[in-house]
């Protein structure tokens, strides 16, 4: 016998089942959430004042963002919690010491903070990022973003316009906003600054190079960028290995284990004799010794004629004893072959942009 179904137990049934559809729709929400948001920030110092070492507001001190795990390579910060708006690195406090809202990727960040004469205040390593910024919950999962292209990696894009976050890698240079650089004069060059400063001391900075990387940038100074027009890029002879004998100092013109060394050949070279092939040359050459002997006969005979009675090789033979000389001829002929004219040595390629990150 069938228990009997009232309308109680029906309304309980759908209820049931409601909930289970609003909890699976709500889990399917909040995992979209937490893959979309992968930015957050650090509680203490983002919309935070900060104090020096004396307990005073620490008016214009200087927040550094800094990798995780790292000295001092910087990672930057942000304006928005979508990390498209790059932000200056070191950021500056305002005259109450509080540093302005600023966004990081996900994970852990090293921060320093000195106070505006760069003392150092405060350092940290591995210090938590706070996040997503705007969904409300733990950290996200996703990848840190510097993870896939940091400061100073290189990229190549089939166009020739300005990309945001990146400068072009054509030796020109980069600064602060009052630098007067020629490639990009902006706060956001700030980390890129410090990156070539700190990896090729061949990089010249305008008036020389003072104590530090942020002393050269708050000083308006600017730093050339690698020269990439019309090279090809290939890796150090060494890259932490004993040099590979590929690359030579002579092509190069500077070591080939030196970060930024650029060869000083172009694409047509002139060959050179030791580059041509073994060649010896055989045959016979006629001395005109008939006409030479029979002038030489006449003016013995007082122009009268050569001696009729010696043959033309018994004549050269006598006369060369009497005289004591050696008989010899030379000659030159035309010059044979090409007109040095230099090959080329460019292999077909094509030709792209190369930036450089923020």
């Amino acid at each position: 016998m069938l228990p009997h179904i009232t309308a109680a137990m029906i309304d309980n049934w759908k209820s049931f089942h409601m909930l289970k559809y609003l909890s699976v729709a709500f889990a399917a929400l909040f995992s979209l959430l937490s893959v979309a948001n992968a930015a957050g920030t650090v509680p203490g110092f983002s919309l935070t004042p900060q104090f020096d070492n004396t307990g005073k507001a620490a008016s214009g001190c200087k927040l550094y963002v800094i990798q995780a795990g790292t000295v001092s390579t910087p990672q930057n910060p942000y304006f928005d919690s979508s990390l498209t708006q790059v932000a200056p690195n070191p950021l500056t406090c305002d005259a109450t010491g509080r540093v302005g809202q600023f966004f990081v990727a996900d994970g852990t960040i090293k921060l320093r903070l000195t106070d505006k004469n760069g003392v150092q205040i405060f350092v940290g390593d591995n210090l938590l990022v706070v996040g997503p910024s705007s969904g409300g919950g733990g950290g996200g999962g996703t990848v840190d973003p510097t993870t896939i292209l940091a400061t100073g990696d290189f990229k190549q894009a089939y166009g020739t316009s300005i990309l945001t976050g990146f400068v072009r890698c054509n030796g020109r240079t980069i600064g602060n906003a009052t630098s007067g650089a020629t490639e990009r004069a902006n706060a956001d060059t700030s980390a890129l600054f410090a990156f070539l400063w700190q990896n090729d001391p061949n990089l010249a900075v305008s008036g020389g190079r003072g104590a530090n990387a942020a002393a050269d940038f708050s000083a308006s100074k600017t730093i050339t960028l690698p020269d990439c027009r019309g090279r090809v890029i290939a890796g150090l002879a060494d890259m932490g290995n004993t040099a590979a004998n590929w690359l030579t100092s002579t092509y190069f013109g500077a070591t080939p284990t030196t970060l930024g060394a650029v060869s000083t050949t172009t694409d047509h070279v002139a060959l050179a004799t030791a580059n041509l092939p073994p060649y010896t040359p055989s045959g016979s050459v006629s001395t005109g010794v008939t006409s030479t002997v029979t002038q030489i006969q006449s003016a013995a005979n007082g122009g009268q004629g050569a001696f009729a009675t010696n043959s033309v090789a018994g004549a050269v033979g006598n006369l060369a004893g009497i005289l004591g000389i050696t008989l010899s001829s030379s000659f030159t002929g035309a010059a044979q072959g090409g007109t040095s004219t230099p090959f080329s040595s460019l292999p077909p390629t094509i030709l792209t942009t190369i930036y450089i990150k923020l």
